[in-house]
């Protein structure tokens, strides 16, 4: 019994000690000297304060603000919201000859998942599936045009998303029609340290546009630093940085100019293949919604998988397409909306929004900013959900083993009891979860460091000195 009351005494008192010890060597750090850094944990059932520093202290959060955006879609449109994107036909159709004089429409719902590489279980093109059934309608040929309507989503881009973004894969702007992840694939091929990259070929490409690529990039250095410039809505890019020397086919990922008519190019070569009379040159996009007074005949719809799947694709690989979506969703369509639904859903649970500003929804604009507090007092909320918890906690990645967390804690006791959202961008590092600690205590937590002067990997070595310091309360 004795022996009971002492390891009862002197676990907390060593977990403080080894916590204390990280926030001294943190104090005479250089590389942390002008830092922003703010860290606030809870004991995830009972609320209850654990420890903190700088909890109120405003930050760029990155991407863990994506907790906040995708909990409240789940709270707002429910686990099983799908995006439908539904076909039409306009004119008329002559059922003996089967040839319609009018259009093929695709109206778009805003499905992020169209034709995703995240849901590309086999190799069958999403418009090959509907070519078939508009076939089965008794559509033999097509003399109008086939029109990607994406006018259910503003096509603005954010004002706050930076210029060295927009162009890359992760700055796509979120589409009415989205179709292939709206990105596409530049391959090059490098040769020795500092001769210039060759740039080999693009794909996909459009039918009946170009995409113009300049090219600037060195061989150097053993990773992609390589950044694409440019309109994301031009088909003029530029390329520049540098990618690791002697790579054969070395892929990089930009900004798709328009989905829209790529998924309308799409589907006119797949009613081609299926021996529906259209060619590619029919195909069209539009991005503004038009009252012609056409009389629309309903083919069929097409739903995206249902949200609680979505929301863990877009935890998980931190997918910022899915997530602005999933916020456009709450908002009808409209981002400002959305950023209000998202807000209205924890207010109403009673977060202190106060350090809160949100400019997005995936935490890409650096003007977000909000403090650890708020983010461990929202996380302490979905513990409490009984509905919504297990699910959104299958959605975060887990130490040493999947996502953006796969390298942390590897071997060690948080290895499998860490969970959390990352947030990374240039000076910012960020993490929010939780954590079964050795007693068995579930905590949820959030740490956000703003403007360390150390590289992001030494970075993220000293915040697993900080995980590894919470296992043991």
């Amino acid at each position: 019994m004795r022996k009971t009351i002492l390891i009862l005494i002197l676990l907390p008192l060593l977990a403080f000690g080894q916590m204390n010890k990280v926030l001294e060597d943190w104090k005479k750090d250089m590389d942390l000297a002008g830092a922003g850094l703010s860290f606030c944990v809870l004991d995830a059932k009972t609320k209850t304060l654990v420890l903190e520093h700088n909890p109120q202290l405003a930050l760029v959060p990155a991407s863990t603000l994506k907790v906040l955006t995708t909990y409240a879609a789940l709270s707002k449109l429910g686990q099983h919201f799908r995006f439908e994107t539904r076909l039409f036909y306009t004119g008329t159709l002559d059922a003996a000859t089967g040839v319609l004089d009018g259009d093929i429409l695709i109206l778009g719902g805003g499905d992020p998942s169209l034709q995703s590489e995240l849901y590309a279980k086999d190799n069958t093109l999403v418009t090959d599936k509907w070519a078939k059934l508009i076939k089965e309608k008794g559509i033999k040929s097509i003399k109008g045009k086939v029109i990607g309507d994406a006018s259910y989503f503003d096509r603005t881009i954010p004002g706050e998303w930076i210029w060295a973004d927009i162009g890359n894969y992760y700055g796509a702007i979120p589409n009415g029609l989205s179709f292939m992840d709206n990105k596409f694939k530049i391959v090059f091929q490098t040769g020795p340290k500092d001769t210039e990259a060759k740039l080999v070929t693009y794909s996909p490409k459009y039918s009946t546009k170009t995409i113009d690529i300049n090219s600037e990039v060195l061989a150097d250095g053993s990773s992609d630093q390589a950044v694409v410039y440019g309109d994301p809505h031009a088909y003029n890019k530029q390329v520049l940085g540098t990618l690791p020397p002697n790579k054969k086919q070395y892929e990089i990922e930009a900004a798709l100019p328009d989905p829209a008519l790529l998924c309308a190019e799409s589907l006119c070569k797949s009613l081609a293949s299926f021996g529906v009379q259209c060619k590619v040159e029919q195909a069209i996009s539009r991005y503004k919604y038009i009252e012609t007074g056409e009389n629309r005949q309903f083919l069929f719809s097409h739903f995206s998988p249902d949200l609680d799947n979505l929301v863990i694709q877009t935890n998980l690989k931190s997918n910022n397409l899915f997530c602005e979506s999933i916020l456009r969703a709450m908002g009808k369509g409209d981002v400002k909306k959305g950023i209000e639904a998202v807000m209205d859903c924890w207010s109403q649970r009673g977060l202190d929004l106060t350090s809160l500003n949100m400019k997005d929804g995936s935490g890409l604009a650096r003007a977000n900013s909000c403090s650890s507090a708020l983010l461990a007092n929202a996380l302490a909320k979905i513990y409490g959900d009984g509905e919504f918890y297990k699910l959104f906690l299958s959605s975060l990645p887990v130490a040493g083993k999947s996502g953006s967390m796969s390298n942390i804690g590897k071997g060690k006791w948080i290895e499998n009891n860490l969970r959390a959202k990352t947030g990374y961008m240039e000076r910012v590092r960020a993490y929010t979860g939780y954590v079964k600690t050795k007693s068995g205590k579930d905590l949820c937590f959030a740490i956000l460091v703003n403007n360390y002067t150390c590289s992001p990997s030494a970075m993220k070595e000293k915040i697993e000195r900080f995980f590894l310091a919470l296992e043991t309360f």
